[in-house]
């Protein structure tokens, strides 16, 4: 059976003072409160409460999503206003300190940090995580040993962290390495066959180490409650169009591994150190780096390989209706991530206020007037 390929988008936002700029996480129970109430269950909260995770329904394809990441944009933007706050997209603020936020009110969250201690309380970060749905769950085992490989390259074009706590890091995505402290992370290992992942998800389980599937954090995943996999690994990009882009090339790389699966063609398999190594590059450079083309066993330059990536998926996106949204990479790639442009700011003004200011504007850009939401009688992935 062919798979849906539909879509489930999700964005995690921080809230901001307007004064001082920092994270502001006192009031944030009141605006998820009314977040519920607007957008219903399109607003949930996240450990840290001056995080805002808010997601799509699930969509049939490219053009439904934008409308929804756009309008929930929009409306969760101007519900931030109101409530004297501002929101801001990237995956890490560039100052604020882990320390002096304050953790939501749950039971499993409260469990979280039982178990992780400071590992649990310093995981201050912000991703896009984009569900495609695969329905039959062998073929979805095999499509995400495959898609392993692009993992660094999705991480290169979403780079949106260079800051951590007051300080220049040297790497475009500093997210990561925050992450990394976490257990079940990074990508996931080559598994034969979905037979032999959920046996190794029970052994977890029955073990003691998980209590849940939801506690394995992999760049990419099958997500245990929806029928799809689920690619974890990029930072939250400033821009909606930036998310837009980079949810349908997502979805346009599983359409391809999947036609190739169907024609009995494998892409070539690579061990998860050698496409770790990759994903180190793409979070130290960005697009300015060099990743290894395993095959030639040579490095080349990142803005090359995505053309390449392009080309390979080119056949598939005019079916998904998707080469507007792809179109816009190339833009990416010119003007550089939210990582480039914040540094570009840093070092124009020096200033990390007025890093958090371009932020910001750049979060509200091209989202349009916040209007009312169709509320589908869906899941929400």
């Amino acid at each position: 059976m062919r798979p849906s390929f539909t879509l489930g988008i999700e964005e995690e936002f921080q809230t901001i003072d307007p004064e001082t700029r920092d994270l502001r996480s006192h009031i944030s129970n009141e605006l998820i409160a009314q977040g519920d109430r607007l957008l219903k269950e399109r607003v949930k909260p996240e450990m840290h409460q001056s995080v805002i995770e808010v997601g799509t329904s699930v969509c049939r394809d490219i053009k439904e999503a934008a409308r929804e990441v756009k309008g929930i944009r929009a409306n969760i933007i101007d519900l931030a206003h109101r409530n004297n706050l501002r929101l801001a997209a990237a995956a890490t603020h560039p100052f604020a300190d882990w320390r002096s936020q304050d953790i939501y009110p749950d039971a499993r969250y409260d469990a979280l940090v039982e178990d992780m201690q400071m590992v649990a309380r310093s995981n201050l970060i912000f991703g896009l995580h984009v569900h495609v749905g695969v329905e039959d769950p062998e073929t979805a085992i095999h499509l995400m040993n495959a898609a392993r490989y692009f993992v660094p390259h999705l991480l290169a074009l979403s780079t949106n962290s260079p800051f951590w706590r007051g300080m220049e890091t040297g790497l475009k995505s500093y997210r990561c390495k925050v992450f990394d402290k976490f257990p079940r992370t990074n990508l996931p290992e080559f598994f034969p066959s979905y037979s032999e992942y959920m046996n190794f998800v029970n052994l977890l389980i029955s073990t003691g180490c998980i209590d849940n599937p939801k506690r394995i954090w992999w760049d990419i995943r099958l997500h245990p409650n929806f029928p799809t996999i689920e690619f974890r690994v990029c930072d939250l990009p400033m821009r909606a169009d930036e998310t837009i882009a980079l949810a349908a090339l997502i979805q346009a790389t599983v359409a391809k591994l999947y036609k190739l699966h169907a024609q009995n063609q494998s892409f070539r398999m690579y061990r998860r150190a050698l496409i770790m190594e990759n994903k180190w590059r793409a979070a130290r450079y960005g697009l300015d780096g060099k990743l290894i083309d395993f095959g030639k066993r040579v490095e080349v330059p990142m803005r090359d390989l995505l053309e390449e990536y392009l080309a390979l998926i080119d056949d598939v996106v005019d079916e998904l209706g998707s080469r507007e949204e792809i179109g816009y990479l190339r833009r990416l790639m010119e003007e550089g991530t939210g990582a480039d442009r914040q540094l570009r700011v840093w070092r124009e003004t020096g200033d990390l206020v007025k890093v958090v200011d371009y932020i910001v504007s750049e979060t509200e850009r091209d989202v349009g007037d916040p209007v009312p939401l169709d509320m589908k009688a869906t899941e929400q992935c």
